[in-house]
């Protein structure tokens, strides 16, 4: 597997075209959404203004990796030890939950920046809008507000532009913030790439995760219409190729059968490494530049691909799985899944370089 610092880059610097002025919190959670978490900030370090994971347990790694940068704890705190925690490495936690609030209320600690979920339409995380100024007169002097109370939701449906949830979302939360000091962060890859973020605040931060590692998060689309680059290249070598006549069957289950001469390839690539196991027969695959189907069921360790129009392919070429010339948004969608899942499954014995 590979990783692209450049493309990473890349992808950010779009990002911040799209909002000119806004300030980025890069989401690096889950692993780094599969690249590596550690590794991500390392690359965008001076380039992104903050980085946004999911839980303390993520915070404390890249504070541990030396990143110093402003980090946005989007579970935020569940404990009394854990709002210790956002006080003494310099977190900025997500409020969302009532129990949140209660352990924060006996607590004393600063912290460099509070955030206020409020929840318009999701109905995962957060408060209900309506509570937005008593949550305020409650807390801005409390002391983990003192350097900042600010404030954010997430859309549900923002890969989909004309989808009305997004304009009632957006009215859920402006209106009940209208007038309350702190800065906002609304917007995710989807409300970015669409380029509603420019006209939102200046004061926004805007939340680009999965479009900085190439995919485009916009339905019937793929990175390269956004001039996204794939940060991850998954490869793979033939391991055997050998020649199959009219009849024969390939795979567990006997799915695919040959219905004229074909040149089979055996590729050392698997559902234990993260391809997705109901990746159907057709699905492609690269191999020098050119495209061939897989035929049959995925193995645990292994896959078998049609080469027939590949004739001078063979033992040792490698094959691109997805990533440079194949796009991930494409083998996701063969397999009724989606890129974020694909990314963040691969398994850890694929050897990584950079």
């Amino acid at each position: 597997m590979r990783r692209s610092a450049e493309a990473l880059r890349h992808n950010l610097a779009r990002a911040r075209a799209l909002a000119p002025g806004r300030k980025v919190w890069a989401v690096i959670k889950a692993d780094g959404y599969g690249h590596g978490m550690e590794w991500a900030a390392a690359a965008l370090t001076g380039h992104a203004d903050g980085f946004s994971v999911s839980c303390i347990e993520e915070a404390l790694a890249l504070r541990e990796s030396g990143t110093d940068a402003p980090i946005l704890v989007l579970q935020g705190p569940r404990t009394a030890v854990d709002w210790e925690l956002c006080a003494r490495h310099e977190l900025q936690p997500v409020l969302h939950d009532e129990q949140q609030l209660s352990v924060l209320a006996g607590g004393r600690a600063e912290l460099p920046g509070l955030w206020i979920k409020l929840d318009t339409g999701m109905h995962r995380l957060g408060f209900a809008p309506t509570r937005a100024r008593a949550l305020f007169g409650q807390l801005r002097d409390h002391p983990a507000a003192r350097r900042g109370l600010h404030w954010l939701t997430h859309l549900a449906c923002a890969d989909q532009i004309a989808h009305p949830q997004n304009a009632e979302q957006m009215e859920r939360f402006t209106h009940p913030v209208a007038g309350l000091p702190g800065q906002r962060s609304v917007a995710n890859s989807a409300l970015v790439i669409s380029g509603g973020a420019a006209g939102l605040s200046p004061d926004e931060w805007i939340r680009p995760g999965i479009m900085l590692y190439g995919p485009s998060p916009m339905e019937g689309e793929v990175g390269p219409d956004r001039d996204l680059r794939p940060v991850m290249t998954v490869t793979a070598p033939l391991i055997a190729v050998k020649r199959l006549e009219p009849g024969a069957c390939v795979g567990y289950g006997a799915t695919w059968t040959a219905d004229r001469p074909t040149r089979a390839g055996v590729v050392a690539m698997g559902y234990a490494d993260g391809y997705p196991r109901h990746a159907p027969t057709g699905t492609p695959v690269l191999v020098q530049g050119r495209e061939c189907p897989v035929i049959g069921r995925v193995s645990m360790d292994m896959l078998e691909i049609d080469l027939t129009a590949v004739p001078d392919v063979g033992v040792g070429d490698t094959v691109t799985l997805w990533g440079d010339g194949l796009p991930v948004e494409r083998i996701a969608e063969a397999a009724g899944t989606i890129s974020y899942e694909l990314l963040t499954r691969v398994a850890g014995r694929l050897r990584l370089t950079d």
